[in-house]
């Protein structure tokens, strides 16, 4: 799961992952129909469809079908976009190597 809702609390939404990617589409472009959005994010169909009906489910978005189209409504605003805990102990720990590397480098060694 890329999402917490309590209630009617902050939801928060993990960075690098789908979720995030269309929530920020979705704060950007209305109207949008589920098929551009599967274009500009280059997700499948049914992976943006099964990500809105579980934004659908939890009060996030609201589907609205017509015969030839789907559009989506983006039904709240108060998103917090938080980091992947794994990504930043990665991130924090490679970081640290390259610094690691540059202290104990002392220029060219000619023989």
């Amino acid at each position: 799961m890329h999402f917490f809702c309590a209630g009617l609390s902050m939801i928060e939404i993990i960075t690098g992952t789908p979720d995030e990617r269309i929530i920020r589409l979705l704060q950007t472009t209305y109207p949008i129909t589920v098929f551009d959005i599967s274009e500009k994010l280059r997700l499948s169909r049914s992976t943006i469809m099964r990500i809105l009906k579980k934004f659908q489910t939890k009060g996030i978005v609201r589907l609205e079908p017509l015969p030839d189209k789907t559009y989506v409504r983006l039904l709240r605003h108060d998103f917090k976009f938080i980091g992947d805990k794994r990504r930043q102990k990665f991130i924090k720990h490679h970081s640290k190597d390259k610094k690691q590397e540059s202290k104990d480098y002392e220029g060219m060694m000619y023989s």
